[in-house]
């Protein structure tokens, strides 16, 4: 099988892309890159093994006039032209939600993006761009597979009781259940903790995957037993923009006493609140790290006080706790919130080693600890590389 995988995962406002040897399963990407800042001044960078790689051609001129299809379309003409040494073989999409159908990794038919595109109220910041991505590449490229890699599907190892709101039963089977996010990172971390605990992998486990998009998730056997998103992308942690958990009662507060429309208030809750509601200042807890604002202190102690919450109350459904893992832009990159959350968790005889979690090294737990505390980077596009080679095979 000689030939390239394509991985695109695409935002509001961005595309992450990652080329991958198909006929390699553990070589690392060949090249990877960003178009940040679409819808403004998009800037594309690209990176091989060796370095930066200039971007001549059809991506060195964007403009704000640039849709993700026209720049997605660009990226497909720059790497024929300038990284087509190999026949692409497949392009494989993170896709946030698969619905109660899509379980596992999926060829892309005209009925799965039928399907595909009814979810798109299920996570509006994130699913009509997934599924851009891939007509656009089936308008450049329309005779090239594509496979569809889902964000929920991890988590349907969960048993019944912990995917169920308190709703009629009816609205549940309708499926109107608890899914889960942030799937494809946490496979991968599960993938890997072998590398860092040994047998202790299979034991209890909590992954706090922190950035922009918050969520966690209790592992035992390295599988899915709890998460804190819900239905929606929306529920669970402070996020960036987003508010997380909230009093369903305060939606219709704002809707029968302020007026507001369910537009309205799906921007607030998804585009307004969160690290940048509360701050008043910005979503990047870089940011507020950097300010001297108390509201910028104050968003972070409300980020930090519902992270340790959150994990705590997950304990219960694996039966205690083994190590926790930090993965993702927060998680990875900011020692003081992980110290923070820590702190509010020491009644479990967890204890950091200062000095490693500055440098952030891979174990940051001290010897004495109870509970390893790793940080691990993730990697969802080498899960969605893998799942083509699968698929490839098929």
């Amino acid at each position: 099988m000689t030939g390239d995988i394509l991985t695109l995962n695409c935002g509001s406002s961005s595309v992450k892309f990652a080329v991958f040897d198909a006929a390699h399963p553990k070589a690392a990407a060949r090249i990877t890159g960003k178009i940040a800042g679409i819808g403004r001044a998009p800037v594309f960078t690209a990176r091989d093994t060796e370095g930066p790689l200039e971007t001549p051609g059809p991506l060195n001129e964007l403009t704000t006039a640039h849709t993700h299809e026209d720049l997605i379309a660009r990226l497909l003409d720059w790497l024929a032209q300038h990284h087509g040494d190999q026949p692409l073989l497949m392009v494989g999409h993170r896709v946030v939600h698969g619905g109660k159908s899509y379980t596992a990794p999926t060829r892309i038919t005209q009925t799965v993006l039928s399907d595909l595109d009814a979810l798109s109220p299920l996570a509006p910041l994130h699913q009509p761009h997934n599924l851009a991505a891939i007509r656009a590449v089936s308008a450049r490229q329309p005779n090239l597979p594509q496979a569809a890699c889902f964000d929920t599907a991890f988590h349907r190892t969960q048993d019944r009781t912990e995917t169920l709101f308190a709703l009629p039963r009816d609205l549940s089977d309708e499926g109107i259940i608890r899914y889960g996010f942030h799937g494809l990172s946490y496979a991968y971390i599960a993938s890997v903790l072998p590398d860092h605990l040994g047998t202790s992998a299979n034991g209890r486990v909590i992954v706090a995957h922190l950035g922009n998009g918050a969520s966690m998730c209790a592992m035992r056997q390295r599988k899915s037993v709890a998460t804190s998103m819900g239905f929606t992308a929306l529920d669970g942690l402070v996020m960036g923009r987003r508010c997380g958990t909230l009093d369903p009662g305060v939606i219709l507060y704002l809707m029968q006493s302020k007026g507001m429309t369910a537009a309205q208030v799906e921007t607030l809750l998804y585009r307004k609140s969160g690290l940048l509601g509360v701050s008043g200042i910005s979503n990047s807890m870089q940011d507020l790290e950097a300010s001297n604002a108390p509201q910028a202190r104050e968003a972070i102690d409300l980020f930090v006080a519902r992270a340790a919450r959150t994990l705590a109350g997950m304990i219960p459904a694996i039966s205690g706790l083994d190590a926790v893992v930090f993965t993702a832009g927060i998680g990875e990159n900011s020692a003081p919130v992980r110290a923070a959350i820590c702190a509010q968790l020491d009644w479990l005889g967890l204890q950091l080693d200062p000095k490693a979690n500055a440098r952030g090294d891979v174990k940051i737990s001290a010897q004495t600890s109870a509970v390893d505390v790793l940080v691990l980077p993730t990697n969802e596009e080498a899960v969605i590389a893998s799942a083509c080679r699968t698929l490839l095979a098929t």
